[in-house]
C-alpha cells in the first residue's frame, strides 16, 4: 500500500475527531483570538491523550510513589521504576486525573496545578515549552478552565489508547497542528511540511535498500536537523514499518520554536517512539548531536533567512575546519540553508548514510567562483556526495509559491552512480488540488511519486510522460558543474607590437583586465586560442588570480525554446477576436 492511500484510508475519521476536538475552542471566543486557540487546545490534547493511556495503572502508580518516597528513593531509580509501573515512558503521581478534576469545580485550579506538578520530568518539559502555566493563568482569569477540562473528559474526548492507536493519534495530532498552522495565515508552512512532499522524500531514502528491507528487516537511525512538528521523522518510521514489520527505526531530532518542540516530543511519546532523542535547541549554533552519524537524514530546514543571530558561534565552527560542520565554507550571512545541508553531510554514517533535503535555488547558484557557497557545492559534488537533485513544482508548500528542490545525498552511492549527478525535472509533474491552502495549489498523488521514482531509479536521460504528467531525467558527470574563472590581462606592447616582458613575465596593461569562465576539464590554452586570442592578440591568463566554481544551472539545462508565434497567426488570432466580439455585441444590443 502507498503512503497516500495509508493515509487516505483513515484520513475521514481522524479529521472528525480533529474537529470535535477543535470545537471545544467555541468556549474561548473573546478570551483568546481565534489564532490562540491552538495555545490551549494543542497541550490540552497532549494532557488528554496521557491521562487516558495512564488510566488503568494510575493507582497503582500513586501508590508505588508513596512506597519510593516514605524509602526516599528518588532520582533515575525513582523514574524507572514508576514508568515499569504505569508501562509508559512517563507517569503521574497526583491524586487527579480528569475526571476527578471535575468532580470539585470550586478547586479546580489548585487540583489542576497538583496535577501538573505529578507528571514525570520529561512531561513537565512539553509543559514548560508550551508556556502552558501562563496559558492557565488566562484560562482561570476568564473562567473557562473548568468548562475546557469539563469538554475534554467528555465521550467525544476520548483519546484512550484502545480507541485510538498510536498512529491514528499522531494523525489526529498533526491535523490540528495544520488546524493551528492555518490560523497562522502566513506561517503555516513553518510548522507543517505536506505529507505527499515528505512520502516523496521517504520514498528516495529507502528506494535502493527496499530489497533488502523487505526481506530482512532493518535496524536503522534517522534525523532531522529541524524538526518542527517531528512529521518527517514519523513518516518515515510509517513507511520503513509498512516495508517490513521487522524495521525499526530510532529517531533523534533537533527544534528551536519551543512550542513546535513541545508538540515534538509530546507526539513521540504519544507513538511510543524515541521521546529523548528530540532536543531543544537551534541546530547551527547549539549542536545536540555532535559525533552523531545517522542512516538517514530527512529535513526542510527554513530557507530565505539569514544567519545573524548564530554569527559568533558559527565562524568559530568554521575555524575548526573538516573538524567542525562547516569546514567547506559559509554562504552568506543572508541564506543559512546551505549550513543546514553541511551540517546533516556531516552526520551521514560512513558508507551508507542518506540524507533528503529541500533547499530553494539558491543553494544552485548564488556565490562567485572561489565564494562560501560556490566551494560547499564545490565540496558536495567533489566528494561524490550528491545524488540527485529533483525540482518539485511551484506552488506545493502552504507557505510559498517559488521553486523547490530535494537534494539527495549519500555517503553509499551505488557503483553505477558512481561519479556522476542526476537531475530530475518534475516541475511539471502535480495535481491540482481542489481547494487552496495558503500557497498550497498542487499536490503530489501517488501517480506523481511514483513516476518522479521510476526516473531517479531508472537513472538515465530519459523524459516520462504518463496521463498528462511529465518527468523528464538528465544525467551529468559531476565534472560538468565545475569551472576554473580566470582573470584574462592584457600585455604592455612595445612601438612594435610585441608584449613587454619583464624578467621573463607580461606586464599587465592597468584597468584592461577580464575574466573568463572556462569548463574544467577545457583546455585552457585551446580555449583563448579559439575564444580569446582571435579578439585580443596580447591577451594572456593569469594563473595566480585562477578560481574554482562549482554552479548547478537547472533551469537552463532544462529549458525547451519554444518558437514565437507567427505575426501571420497572431494577425488570424486577433481577426477570430473581433468576429466574436461582434457576434456578442450584436447579442447584447439586440441587433439579431
Amino acid at each position: 500500500m502507498s503512503m497516500n492511500e495509508l493515509h487516505k484510508q483513515t484520513n475521514a475519521n481522524i479529521q472528525a475527531k480533529a474537529n470535535l476536538i477543535w470545537e471545544i475552542a467555541t468556549h474561548l471566543v473573546g478570551l483568546f483570538k481565534p489564532h490562540e486557540y491552538g495555545k490551549v487546545i494543542l497541550p490540552m490534547t497532549v494532557l488528554k491523550r496521557f491521562d487516558d493511556a495512564l488510566k488503568p495503572t494510575k493507582a497503582a502508580v500513586v501508590e508505588m510513589a508513596k512506597k519510593l518516597d516514605v524509602q526516599h528513593v528518588e532520582g533515575a531509580a525513582r523514574d524507572g521504576i514508576l514508568c515499569r509501573v504505569s508501562k509508559y515512558d512517563f507517569y503521574n503521581t497526583s491524586n487527579f486525573d480528569f475526571a476527578k478534576l471535575i468532580a470539585d469545580p470550586d478547586n479546580v485550579e489548585s487540583n489542576f496545578e497538583a496535577y501538573l506538578q505529578g507528571f514525570s520530568s520529561n512531561i513537565k518539559d512539553i509543559i514548560d515549552n508550551f508556556d502552558f502555566a501562563n496559558t492557565v493563568k488566562l484560562m482561570v482569569k476568564g473562567g473557562v478552565l473548568f468548562v475546557t477540562l469539563q469538554e475534554f473528559n467528555s465521550a467525544k474526548a476520548d483519546m484512550s489508547p484502545e480507541k485510538i492507536t498510536s498512529a491514528d493519534m499522531g494523525y489526529i495530532f498533526e491535523e490540528l497542528i495544520r488546524k493551528f498552522s492555518e490560523s497562522y495565515d502566513e506561517q503555516a508552512g513553518a510548522h507543517f511540511t505536506s505529507r505527499d512532499i515528505i512520502y516523496l522524500m521517504t520514498e528516495l531514502l529507502v528506494a535502493p535498500e527496499k530489497a533488502e528491507i523487505m526481506a530482512e528487516g532493518c535496524t536503522k537511525t534517522a534525523y532531522d536537523m529541524a524538526m518542527g512538528t517531528s512529521q518527517m521523522l514519523g513518516c518515515l518510521t510509517e513507511r520503513l514499518q509498512d516495508i517490513s514489520e521487522d524495521a525499526s527505526l530510532t529517531c533523534f531530532g533537533q527544534e528551536f520554536n519551543p512550542e513546535t518542540y513541545a508538540i515534538a516530543k509530546a507526539d513521540m511519546l504519544i507513538k511510543g517512539g524515541n521521546a529523548s532523542g528530540m532536543k531543544y535547541g537551534d541546530t547551527l549554533s547549539d549542536d545536540a548531536f555532535s559525533g552523531y552519524e545517522f542512516d538517514y537524514i530527512i529535513s526542510n530546514p527554513p530557507f530565505g533567512i539569514d544567519w545573524k543571530r548564530e554569527k559568533v558561534q558559527v565562524e568559530a565552527e568554521a575555524k575548526r575546519g573538516f573538524d567542525g560542520r562547516f569546514g567547506p565554507g559559509l554562504p552568506a550571512i543572508s541564506d543559512g540553508q546551505m549550513l543546514f545541508m553541511l551540517n546533516g553531510v556531516k552526520k551521514l554514517k560512513e558508507g551508507s548514510g542518506r540524507m533528503a533535503i529541500i533547499q530553494n535555488g539558491s543553494s544552485l547558484f548564488t556565490g562567485d567562483a572561489g565564494s562560501g557557497a560556490s566551494a560547499i557545492r564545490r565540496y558536495v559534488i567533489e566528494g561524490d556526495l550528491v545524488e540527485a537533485i529533483i525540482q518539485l513544482p511551484t506552488d506545493l508548500f502552504y507557505n510559498t509559491g517559488i521553486s523547490t528542490y530535494i537534494w539527495v545525498l549519500t555517503r553509499g552511492k551505488d557503483l553505477h552512480r558512481g561519479g556522476k549527478m542526476q537531475l530530475i525535472d518534475a516541475s511539471k509533474c502535480f495535481v491540482k488540488r481542489r481547494k487552496n491552502i495558503g500557497s498550497k495549489r498542487v499536490d503530489l498523488d501517488d501517480a506523481c511519486i511514483d513516476l518522479i521514482l521510476r526516473a531517479y531509479e531508472e537513472f538515465g536521460n530519459e523524459t516520462y510522460e504518463e496521463n498528462g504528467l511529465v518527468v523528464e531525467s538528465k544525467v551529468f558527470d559531476n565534472s560538468f558543474f565545475g569551472f576554473t574563472k580566470v582573470t584574462v590581462e592584457t600585455a604592455q606592447a612595445d612601438k612594435d607590437g610585441k608584449p613587454v616582458l619583464k624578467k621573463g613575465k607580461y606586464q599587465p596593461v592597468k584597468g584592461a583586465s577580464d575574466t573568463e569562465i572556462i569548463p574544467l576539464g577545457e583546455d585552457m590554452d585551446e580555449y583563448m586560442k579559439k575564444n580569446v586570442l582571435p579578439y585580443n592578440p596580447l591577451a594572456y591568463i593569469n594563473p595566480a588570480k585562477d578560481k574554482i566554481g562549482y554552479e548547478v544551472p537547472f533551469t537552463r539545462l532544462f529549458y525547451k525554446f519554444v518558437a514565437p508565434q507567427s505575426s501571420a497567426a497572431i494577425f488570424e488570432n486577433i481577426k477570430a477576436l473581433e468576429t466574436e466580439e461582434t457576434i456578442l455585441m450584436k447579442v447584447l444590443f439586440g441587433y439579431e
